[in-house]
């Protein structure tokens, strides 16, 4: 049995402590399931999309702020950054003062930059203290931000061409069904009550079809075996002390 030094077992005590006060990835987890099922649910109307602003910012806020990544200085101050901007689109959207599109422009950044900064601080966290139930929660946080990504293209394609339908069933669609039918491509569920019209969309679901499937199958299913394997290395050796 090796018996650890204690500036040793006090200086990795410090780094667990000052590891699971930050990637508070299982929080951006919850704040953006909690978008998508509330986009589905919710009625289109501007209040609708000031909550819904409001719960993709505060997830990007949380990712900035825990990441680990930069100085806590830097952080603070793109986090208080992303604040500011996602109150004051708030505020407009909720007075109906701002466009639909710039609102939609607005959620689509904060749910494009979300992967980004997760990825980065995840493999942080990975190379400090392996594959935690954090950087899990990050992963998939990731995947339900793709899910939302390929939602916003589609709203952005479906906005653009206003000659045709987006779907097969003579609709354009809004929010709400741009979320779900997404959701329902990326997890190859398909219940065929929405459908694309044209190539252009055909395209798109294929790309988010394999994304996701590729996704699960890879990042997650790794993720997954290696924390497994972690806690079980962790209870073998809490057995052999």
């Amino acid at each position: 049995m090796t018996v650890e030094s204690p500036d040793t077992a006090e200086s990795a005590a410090a780094v667990k402590a000052e590891d699971e006060a930050s990637f508070r990835y299982g929080i951006v987890f919850l704040l953006t399931f909690g978008l998508v099922v509330f986009t589905i649910a919710a009625p289109a109307a501007d209040w609708s999309r000031a909550v819904a602003l409001a719960i993709e910012g505060t997830a990007l806020i949380v990712a900035v702020a825990t990441a680990r990544e930069q100085k806590e200085t830097t952080r603070r101050r793109e986090a208080i950054g992303v604040l500011v901007v996602i109150i004051l689109v708030i505020a407009g959207v909720a007075f109906g003062d701002i466009p639909k599109y710039v609102s939609a422009a607005t959620i689509a950044l904060a749910t494009a930059a979300i992967p980004i900064v997760i990825s980065r601080g995840t493999v942080r966290l990975m190379r400090r203290r392996g594959v935690t139930i954090q950087a899990v929660a990050g992963a998939l946080a990731i995947y339900l931000s793709i899910g939302l990504m390929f939602a916003w293209t589609i709203a952005f394609i479906a906005q653009v061409d206003t000659s045709t339908y987006y779907f097969a069933q003579h609709t354009s669609g809004n929010s709400s069904i741009w979320v779900y039918y997404s959701f329902t491509v990326l997890t190859t569920t398909g219940f065929g009550d929405y459908s694309a019209a044209y190539p252009v969309g055909h395209a798109l679901a294929v790309i988010e079809e394999l994304t996701g499937q590729l996704y699960l199958v890879t990042v997650i299913g790794l993720l997954i075996g290696n924390f497994v394997g972690n806690q079980q290395a962790k209870r073998s050796a809490a057995k052999a002390e």
